[in-house]
């Protein structure tokens, strides 16, 4: 059975083949049942209570802000055929009901439902494409918005640029019942993770897992096993997670990327993804990453026997 872990599980009907259709859009934007969200800096308003849940709110409130040129995105169609959108409201003189809190997606997404998860990734990702492709990698020139949000144009050279998820390999090698780890020079304190990369042009997923975990720890990887993937939005990653075949134990580290690896037993590991599991990182004790990233699946998967090579 397929695991869906957090930002995956989209659930909307993208109805791609109707983004090309300006009135269609429009009419969806005067219907009554249609809902947006409004993103502010990327954070998007949440209703609080026992449950914290999005702040979907009427296509009439913010009709003003979109008709003075904020970005706004067409996100799919809902139950009942109900309409969703995102509107980038970062920088808004006046901001209708924005009296909810706004709330950091890394925060928030493990608390909501998970295809509302899933639907604020793709809002997220989406509007912050829009705010680093205002111009033109052909020719310079502004772009121009299209297809609902779904394309930016290029009046002066006619290019069309589209959003992209970056694709990163992220792998746990294994070698019998040790997990190789890495802590990232860039981060403080004691966590551990899987290592990861992205891919690069020419090469297949199987060919990155083996590049990458040769150049950050120097391990030589034979067999290589996909798991599952991961939306990122931060901003826009596809996190493909795979297990790999160790087959030399010597570490040797990049030290531009790697503070240090270590092979960690699969009882270790297991105790690891339990800690993670139950609260926050103690800074002086060995962790990996929590249940939100899909490191922390993988290395559940394998310490507990789910998955191996």
């Amino acid at each position: 059975m397929e695991e869906i872990y957090t930002f995956a599980g989209n659930p909307l009907d993208r109805a791609a083949v109707r983004r090309t259709d300006t009135a269609w859009i429009r009419s969806l934007l005067d219907d009554a049942r249609t809902r947006v969200l409004p993103l502010r800096d990327l954070k998007p308003p949440v209703r609080g209570g026992g449950m914290p849940a999005l702040d979907w709110q009427p296509a009439g409130n913010w009709r003003g802000l979109i008709e003075a040129g904020a970005t706004f995105v067409f996100l799919g169609l809902g139950e009942e055929g109900r309409a969703l959108f995102a509107v980038d409201a970062t920088g808004a003189d006046v901001l209708p009901d924005w009296d909810a809190e706004a709330v950091d997606v890394r925060a928030l997404a493990p608390q909501i439902a998970v295809g509302e998860a899933a639907i604020l990734a793709e809002a997220r990702s989406l509007i912050d494409w829009h705010a680093r492709h205002g111009f033109c990698a052909q020719c310079g020139a502004p772009t121009r918005i299209d297809q609902a949000g779904w394309k930016r144009r290029c009046p002066e050279c006619r290019a069309q640029h589209y959003p992209r998820a970056d694709p990163v390999t992220i792998m746990l090698t294994v070698r019998g019942e040790y997990g190789l780890l890495g802590r990232n020079r860039r981060r403080a304190g004691a966590r551990f993770s899987c290592l990861a990369g992205y891919m690069e042009p020419g090469e297949t997923p199987e060919d990155a897992v083996r590049r990458e975990v040769h150049e950050e720890a120097g391990i030589t990887v034979g067999r290589v096993k996909y798991l599952a993937a991961q939306p990122w939005p931060f901003p826009s990653t596809l996190m493909m997670g795979f297990l790999a075949e160790g087959l030399s134990e010597e570490i040797t580290v990049d030290p531009e990327e790697i503070a240090e690896a270590r092979w960690f037993h699969r009882d270790e590991i297991r105790a690891m993804v339990a800690r993670a599991a139950t609260g926050p990182d103690d800074p002086n004790v060995v962790s990996i990453p929590p249940p939100l990233a899909i490191a922390h699946q993988i290395c559940r998967r394998w310490s507990n026997r789910l998955d191996d090579i």
